[in-house]
């Protein structure tokens, strides 16, 4: 049976495949997002583009009455400029106030969805080194750790007004449209590329098809709530990923980047990508699904041809 479906962010790295997925397997879409018209062109088959301004939900509220499921996705891309004090306070708003105001709307309807799904990510575990973290281990100490705890309490607090509520805690996307993956290539093609820092520090990364497909399966699994570590089972080295993404390629890797180049480029974000992140899935994978790509070079291969 159809469902019908908010989701914000939809024009964004997950959401475009998100909304695609949701279309083709019958559901009715509404998009939120700030350029309704551009949404429109992305989404022809969406059952309805609306003008979303996270700040008013005056404007907006109305329509989550009478739906089945609200996805929010939306936030503003850690990494589109140099961390400071003005764009760390964007950062956190984007995401506390709107996850706040989608929760406050998803309260005052007659007739409410059965769940909200929303992004978080395992930037909430911070830098753990060979720690195994699971959904109960400790939250992190610095910016982006915070930022997930907000995020999160936020959303919990649908469960109020009787609302599932599930916090997806995204590892490191792979495709090659955009992200990471997109950023590591350019290097490798030119025969420069190489793992970053000392390489010995874990990544937990997933391929687009099994992230579109985990919350799927969050929205359509009532008995699944709470926080939840969304990667591949098997996470790796930064060294042997780059190793790997080199093979793939039939590139090198022999050019590491150090830690202080990449704070002089990046600045205070470069310990979110420097970060050591060993997550586990075992909740994931208890409740029932099964990924997709479970190995590295699998997936790397799938999406470079």
């Amino acid at each position: 049976m159809s469902k019908r479906i908010v989701v914000t962010g939809a024009t964004g790295l997950i959401g475009r495949k998100l909304v695609r997925a949701l279309i083709q397997r019958g559901d009715n879409v509404i998009v939120f997002s700030r350029d309704a018209e551009k949404a429109k062109s992305f989404f022809p088959k969406a059952m309805e583009s609306v003008e979303w301004n996270y700040q008013h939900p005056e404007q907006w509220k109305y329509k989550i009455e009478r739906t089945d499921a609200v996805v929010h996705l939306a936030g503003v891309n850690l990494f589109v400029k140099r961390w400071n004090d003005e764009f760390k306070r964007v950062v956190l708003e984007s995401r506390e106030l709107s996850t706040k105001n989608l929760v406050e709307a998803i309260k005052s309807c007659t007739n409410k969805p059965e769940v909200f799904v929303s992004a978080s990510g395992i930037g909430y575990y911070g830098d753990c080194g060979e720690t195994m973290l699971n959904e109960n281990s400790a939250k992190g100490n610095d910016f982006l750790a915070d930022v997930c705890e907000v995020w999160e309490n936020e959303s919990v607090n649908v469960e109020e007004s009787g609302v599932r509520s599930v916090q997806i805690r995204t590892g490191i996307v792979l495709t090659a449209e955009d992200g990471a993956l997109k950023q590591m290539l350019l290097p490798f093609k030119l025969f420069i590329g190489g793992h970053l820092g000392n390489g010995k520090q874990w990544a937990s990364w997933l391929h687009i098809d099994d992230i579109v497909e985990i919350y799927l399966h969050a929205i359509d699994n009532s008995s699944l709530t709470g926080s939840l570590n969304a990667s591949s089972p098997n996470p790796m080295r930064m060294k042997e990923f780059a190793q790997t993404l080199a093979r793939v390629l039939h590139r090198p890797s022999l050019f590491p980047v150090p830690k202080f180049i990449l704070r002089l480029v990046v600045g205070e974000a470069s310990e979110v990508v420097l970060a050591s992140q060993r997550i586990d899935v075992k909740k994931l994978v208890e409740s029932g699904y099964k990924f997709k790509f479970e190995i590295l070079e699998d997936a790397l291969r799938d999406l470079l041809n």
